[in-house]
């Protein structure tokens, strides 16, 4: 067994018992968290289209350092895929699960001998420096990532602070053994537009990288220090050589030299800030400031502990318990840290704000979260959701509009909808503190502005088919947080805005057709859109977003009533919703690769089809919710890399399993009303940041028993049609007996 083995086994040995969180989690918690990072695998998703980030984070930690893969294409939008086996460094940065693909900030490669700096061509290896890897050599858990380097006979291992990628490279004996920094590379539509490195003095270098893709006008600055003392430093633009300890162009390289003995070891902590060089130095010393590689994976396997530990669920199967907390560890990469420890944020509009009150974030996915995963968030991260609601607040602020799809600092304006609405309404009316008034001004402002189609929507009371690409899926988005502005409006005694936004949350209605029974694109008040097919998916040219008419047709979460009524009454809505998971058609050769994991026409894999199977709850039907439930949670998740029917989208995939395995979940999502499903925990145990505490036990259970028979709550009987948000946060014992058979 040679040394790089004997050194992983050590790590893998480590079981973490104790969290260093604060006082009130610790007497939360206090001392029952068990080993559960042990059923992490990281590897779920990272095949087929999950796009999930692998390597080493903490949780929500704005460092996610991980290997990059020389290929490049949709699959890799967060820089690696499992049927690649090429290799061209670290990068600092990573996205999980999105569907375009951006950051990759400071790339850095161990290399040895003479190699070129430009990263090389697949056919040619002899081009560039890139190497190949096993994944049979790849070991990873929660906040550690190891492999090793083919060509270089280098193992590389890494593990994170929330601001600082901490690097140990175990080298051959050799005069060349090199580190290349490489501020040129990027993931996907990412590409640098100003960079710059200096050397500080032998063991520090400091730089920053600026950069255009999907979010525009990207910042983020790094200092690295070594273990080692640099013995040569050689700068590149692009890749030629240039003289001197400090470059600037639009794409530096550097390569820092040494001579190494036969498995040493070199380290080197890189901090980011998007500040400052000297924020990212700050940034390193108050959190990395020694040198015990070992002791870091330690406490961030710590803090994933800590925070898995909050859902301690038992299920007969170990397969299931590595779906259920995999699907938890990848709901907690994003949000990410996006301030410096003394408070520095640049904002939206590019300026640099000092603000200690809270935790500053991006990478918001609002879109896909605000179904599922920031419910949860309101469960398992009550204290985070305050960060998450007051970050969204000051880019109101900041850009005059609350967030899109934030990155970086930057707004990207992808996917329909003001989704931050119902994610702070389901905050407020959950009790999350915020200041409410300035939170009902900025979702208030939000709706009232003109941009895409609201200036028709509150003219007309829908978007014109021909003024407006994906129309009607921004229609119904827009009338979705429309509704939930009304029911804060009515919590906060604002009569007008309720009366006002009420019934802008009512204009879903006027894009249902009564003669076709669907959504459809609306020319006028008396024409449609032609020619119609509810199978046709037109991908960013047509009126769905990521969709057909069949699934759009059931996105009206906030008034599940009031669709039954709209499709004629509850018989026949029950036909319609039970069609929709039975017939097939051609959705057209523009149909977008988002629509994934197809039972009929419903899409587990994109998020507009999430709430979906639950619907039948309000229809006297929650039997068929079951069922429907247990399929997908045992045929389209897996513990595979090919695990996931769609893209992660940055957690809201895995939070559909987490709530679903827990047996709830909720259709609309601001509010706090969850519809029950069909638990596939024996037992759960969850803490919340409240200090109370939630027994789950279900009796019964198996894969024939997937009925819910009885529900008692603290020994009362307790609904079996909905769970409520003000009951779950009390703490308490749930008891949900299962059967074989439906029962009413």
């Amino acid at each position: 067994m040679n040394f790089k083995q004997v050194a992983f086994l050590l790590l893998s040995g480590m079981v973490m018992f104790s969290c260093n969180q604060n006082a009130q989690h610790e007497n939360n918690i206090e001392d029952s968290e068990l080993d559960l990072t042990q059923y992490v695998n990281q590897y779920i998703g990272a095949g087929g289209h999950g796009h999930v980030f692998v390597g080493a984070n903490v949780p929500f930690g704005g460092v996610q350092l991980g290997p990059v893969n020389l290929t490049e294409g949709w699959d890799w939008c967060s820089g690696y895929h499992i049927s690649d086996s090429t290799l061209i460094g670290f990068a600092h940065t990573h996205l999980s699960g999105t569907g375009i693909g951006d950051l990759g900030d400071v790339l850095v490669m161990p290399i040895v001998g003479d190699t070129k700096v430009y990263k090389g061509d697949p056919e040619q290896p002899e081009t560039g420096y890139f190497s190949y890897f096993s994944h049979d050599n790849e070991q990873m858990k929660p906040g550690y990532y190891a492999v090793e380097v083919d060509r270089y006979d280098v193992f590389a291992e890494m593990t994170a602070t929330e601001r600082v990628g901490f690097h140990r490279y175990t080298f051959p004996g050799s005069q060349q053994s090199k580190i290349l920094i490489n501020l040129k590379q990027g993931i996907g539509w990412d590409s640098p537009t100003d960079t710059h490195i200096r050397m500080v003095n032998d063991t520090t270098i400091s730089g920053y990288r600026h950069s255009k893709g999907w979010a525009e006008d990207q910042k983020l600055f790094f200092t690295a220090v070594l273990s080692k003392p640099i013995q040569s430093f050689d700068l590149f633009d692009m890749n030629e050589p240039v003289d001197g300890d400090e470059y600037t162009s639009r794409a530096v390289k550097a390569i820092l030299g040494f001579e190494t003995e036969q498995d040493e070891e070199v380290e080197m902590k890189v901090a980011i800030s998007p500040v400052s060089e000297e924020n990212a130095l700050l940034n390193l010393q108050e959190e990395l400031p020694h040198w015990d590689f070992d002791k870091v994976v330690a406490d961030a396997d710590k803090a994933w502990n800590h925070e898995l530990n909050k859902m301690q669920v038992e299920m007969k199967e170990k397969d299931e318990l590595v779906k259920f907390y995999t699907a938890l560890y990848h709901t907690m990469i994003a949000p990410s840290v996006f301030n410096d420890v003394n408070g520095d944020y640049r904002g939206t509009d590019g300026e640099v704000r000092n603000d200690q009150t809270f935790t500053n974030l991006t990478t918001f996915s609002l879109w896909d979260i605000y179904r599922g995963c920031s419910p949860l968030y309101t469960i398992t991260q009550q204290d985070r959701m305050v960060d998450m609601v007051e970050s969204m607040l000051k880019i109101y602020e900041q850009q005059g509009k609350l967030p899109v799809w934030h990155l970086m600092g930057n707004e990207t304006n992808t996917m329909p909808g003001y989704s931050a609405v119902p994610i702070i309404v389901d905050a407020y009316l959950k009790g999350i503190p915020m200041d409410a008034e300035l939170a009902f001004e900025a979702v208030k402002t939000t709706a009232m502005r003109d941009e895409f189609g609201l200036d028709k929507v509150k003219k007309l009371g829908y978007i014109p088919a021909n003024d407006e690409v994906e129309n009607v899926s921004k229609g119904l988005e827009y009338a979705l947080s429309d509704w939930s502005i009304a029911q804060m409006a009515k919590a906060m005694g604002k009569e007008e805005d309720y009366e006002y936004f009420s019934k802008r949350g009512q204009y879903y209605k006027n894009y249902f057709d009564p003669e076709v029974g669907f959504m459809r694109g609306k020319v006028s008040d008396t024409e449609w859109r032609e020619p119609f097919s509810p199978f046709t998916s037109i991908h960013m040219k047509g009126d769905f977003t990521e969709g057909n008419s069949w699934q759009y047709t059931f996105l009206v979460p906030q008034d599940v009533e009031g669709l039954v009524e709209l499709l004629g009454g509850k018989e026949a809505f029950i036909s319609k919703l039970d069609s929709l998971f039975i017939v097939e058609g051609d959705m057209g050769e523009e149909a977008s690769n988002d629509i994934t994991g197809l039972i009929g026409q419903y899409a587990q894999g994109n998020e507009p089809s999430h709430h979906v199977t639950y619907m039948y709850g309000y229809v006297d039907q929650q039997y068929k919710t079951a069922e429907k439930v247990r399929y997908i949670l045992k045929e389209l998740y897996a513990n595979d890399p090919d695990g996931l029917s769609g893209n992660e989208d940055v957690g809201q995939m895995s939070a559909w399993l987490v709530l679903s395995s827990l047996g709830f979940y909720p259709v609309n999502p601001a509010g706090g009303t969850y519809v029950w499903g069909s638990p596939t925990v024996d037992e759960a145990t969850i803490h919340m940041d409240n200090g109370n505490t939630l027994n789950l036990t279900v009796e019964n259970n198996s894969s024939e028993n997937i009925y819910i028979q009885k529900i008692t709550f603290n020994g009362e009987p307790y609904s079996t049609k909905f769970l409520m948000h003000e009951d779950l946060v009390k703490g308490g014992d749930l008891l949900i007996e299962m059967g074989a058979s439906p029962k009413k």
